[in-house]
């Protein structure tokens, strides 16, 4: 067996589901029977679906504790070559407040009360006892992730887990899980007026669906991939103003389970209106 798997049996022994991580602290694209969603997702996803794909396919909701997956023939590969080993927080009943650095960790000394604590490259991992809905950059260099959310495992860490504090869930009450809504005034968005190229819905849901892929499935250089597919997005569909809201959230939420902020996704929203002279 792997390090990693060895890792992940022993945390799924103490009820934390796990998952592999290949290079790019990302987990492993969908099989094709899965990709695009195409299977109708997992029954823990947000919008529930009857998938019982035996492969670990869509990211954190693959996340197990049953030592048989795990050690199974089609988990085998991704074991085989991951980069790390990483769990879903609100599997486990946590909440992990992510601090990215110095200042981020400073406030959280401050603002909250002490916890376990796991060191990471950049700050530090705060682990509390709870649950709550993830949101990234809820605060300069603070996500938070706990259900529909992954995170890396980095060690047992130190000190006693206490329970999540007010202070955090309304962090995420403060915090959209996306970019506000646009609409026709805001000059952030695409303004309806030209002459609509794709006439169909599918061909736009299509190109939507696979933009979502690109940025779920690239495997290097996450702001650029999420940039270009931005840009190719407005492009295509963002001059006649068919592209909606939905479709505006559904590309800033992919690009945050692949751990963008949300600054990093309007900032290249916005730089790509620009390229485009939107």
């Amino acid at each position: 067996m792997s390090d990693h798997l060895n890792v992940a049996l022993g945390l799924a022994a103490l009820g934390v589901p796990v998952l592999p991580l290949r290079a790019g602290k990302v987990p492993f694209g969908n099989c094709p029977d899965c990709r695009d969603n195409a299977c109708g997702g997992r029954p823990n996803m947000k919008t529930a679906g009857t998938c019982a794909c035996p492969r670990p396919c869509h990211g954190w909701a693959a996340a197990n504790t049953d030592p048989v997956i795990l050690g199974s023939r089609e988990w085998a590969a991704p074991w085989r070559t991951a980069g790390a080993v990483a769990y879903h927080p609100g599997g486990a009943g946590l909440t992990v407040v992510d601090l990215d650095d110095t200042d981020a960790i400073g406030w959280a000394r401050a603002a909250l009360p002490p916890t376990r604590t796991v060191a990471t490259t950049r700050g530090e991992h705060w682990i509390y006892r709870g649950v709550m809905r993830s949101v990234n950059a809820v605060r300069p260099g603070v996500d938070i992730k706990s259900t529909m959310s992954y995170t890396r495992y980095l060690g047992p860490g130190t000190g006693t887990m206490t329970a999540l504090p007010d202070t955090v869930r309304a962090l995420a009450e403060r915090a959209p899980t996306v970019r506000p809504a646009p609409s026709a005034a805001d000059p952030a968005v695409p303004v309806g007026g030209g002459e609509c190229r794709h006439r169909s819905p599918v061909f736009l849901e299509r190109g939507v669906a696979m933009a979502e892929q690109r940025i779920t499935e690239a495997r290097t250089a996450i702001h650029a991939t999420v940039y270009r597919t931005f840009l190719a997005v407005l492009s295509t569909h963002g001059r006649c103003g068919c592209l909606s809201e939905t479709h505006v959230a559904r590309l800033f939420t992919a690009a945050q389970t692949r751990g963008e902020s949300l600054r990093h996704c309007t900032d290249a929203w916005t730089n790509a209106r620009t390229a485009l002279g939107m």
